[in-house]
């Protein structure tokens, strides 16, 4: 237990460190946080009709035109107001997913890995199994034939076709943890298994699930985008990133009225370079720690 609580301020010491040498990937990390909070503040004061009701007089209008500062759609929809919508949906969804992955993951991982066996052997049979499957395909499949389809039935999807690669890297440090000499000390004093798990090896994979945690945020917003971009992702009716972009479809929309999809590939672009920055400035923590 003093280990675990040990651990957390070093790591904290660690992250301050880093981000303080790496001006750059501070400004990303400012910059998102205040992009996100923007977002979700933003989406909470935009009225249900601007973005849902048809108004076919105010259709295509232009950025700065009527009140509507990035133009409407084909439909008089506000740009706006759906932009604000459509991130806060997308990041909710990519906030759950990931949060439930590296639960199921992280716990995962940590038992196979300490425990081994055959359990351990014929779940990560499972595992190599799973990871070759084809994830989007299978979404799609179940996306069109659960009845009821809504955005917490697209985060429990995408839950259950996401967690076996993370089972697998924290498999991996697991066994690296277990047979080293603080492990082997605690098995000796008779501590248990379940304190040893969570109160020692957990904690010294704090740095390593905080690296995945931000990069699969970046996947999940990847593809949770890609599948409503296709048709197969939040339903018609709820606002996404990706709906927006396929806009862009239409090659009329595309050239002649760009206004109505380039700022949901912004916003999509620019998640993805900070989250890169910020990740990049993680990960050499997470080496770091694993060198000591």
């Amino acid at each position: 237990m003093e280990k675990a609580k040990k651990n957390v301020p070093t790591l904290r010491n660690a992250l301050k460190r880093e981000f303080k040498k790496d001006q750059v990937a501070q400004f990303a990390l400012i910059l998102l946080a205040l992009i996100t909070i923007a977002i979700f503040i933003g989406a909470l004061f935009v009225p249900r009709a601007s973005f849902t009701d048809v108004n076919i007089m105010d259709q295509y209008l232009a950025p700065m035109t009527d009140g509507h500062i990035f133009g409407t759609d084909n439909g008089g929809k506000d740009i706006f107001a759906l932009l604000l919508v459509a991130a806060r949906n997308s990041l909710t969804i990519a906030f759950f997913v990931t949060v439930l992955i590296l639960a199921i993951g992280t716990i995962g991982g940590l038992v196979t890995g300490y425990f081994g066996g055959k359990f351990d052997l014929i779940f990560m049979r499972f595992i190599d199994f799973m990871t070759i499957l084809p994830v989007m395909m299978i979404i799609i499949v179940l996306v069109t034939v659960v009845p009821n389809y809504n955005m917490w039935t697209l985060i429990v999807i995408m839950t259950l076709l996401g967690w076996f690669n993370t089972v697998r890297l924290i498999r991996a440090r697991t066994l690296v943890e277990t047979n080293r000499d603080y492990v082997r000390a605690s098995k000796t004093s008779g501590t248990s298994n379940i304190k040893i798990i969570f109160r020692e090896i957990f904690p010294n994979l704090s740095s390593l699930i905080i690296v995945e945690a931000t990069l699969m945020f970046a996947g999940n917003i990847g593809l949770e985008t890609s599948l409503s971009f296709l048709g197969f992702g939040l339903p018609a009716s709820t606002p996404s990133l990706g709906t927006l972009i396929n806009y862009a479809t239409d090659p009329e929309t595309m050239t002649a009225r760009p206004w109505v999809w380039v700022p949901a590939a912004v916003v999509i672009l620019l998640y993805t370079l900070l989250i890169m920055l910020i990740g990049q400035a993680l990960r050499r923590v997470a080496d770091q720690r694993q060198a000591d």
